[in-house]
């Protein structure tokens, strides 16, 4: 009997590590990215720069394996994510981008020479679990 308890556990850290490599993508955002009634909502974005535009915009090989291209409009940047839905954020900051419903948020400009960016999510409304992924721009 003794042998058995022993396994269960080594069982269950070998079955955290393998999940480790299948994160679950960040959800399609629903909610729509005007004003809102939440006191932490800016009530518009501000306008994208153009020299942010150029640090932001192109192709990121995620630490995770996924690949994310980023495209920039006036007021929004759009994201795919491997074959995922495109997910739509406003600037709230100068390099940071937050979704509609707040759950996916993006910076860019980090590291030394600009560009890196990290990613952070909830992969379920559920749970509190906020998941981080950085990236390198891959190419432009």
């Amino acid at each position: 009997m003794r042998p058995l308890v022993f396994l269960i556990p080594a069982s269950l850290l070998l079955a955290a590590g393998a999940g480790a490599q299948n994160l679950p993508y960040p959800p399609a955002d629903t909610a729509p990215i005007a004003s809102s009634v939440q006191v932490t909502a800016p009530s518009f974005s501000a306008p994208i720069k153009p020299q942010q535009a150029r640090k932001i915009s192109g192709a990121y090989d995620m630490s995770n394996g996924w690949y994310m291209r980023v495209w920039i409009a006036r007021r929004f940047i759009e994201t795919v994510i491997d074959d995922q839905p495109p997910l739509r954020l406003v600037q709230v900051a100068p390099y940071r981008f937050v979704s509609g419903d707040g759950n996916v948020t993006m910076q860019f400009n980090l590291g030394e020479t600009g560009d890196d960016m990290q990613m952070s999510y909830a992969p379920d409304g559920r749970f509190a679990e906020r998941i981080v992924i950085s990236s390198r721009l891959a190419q432009r």
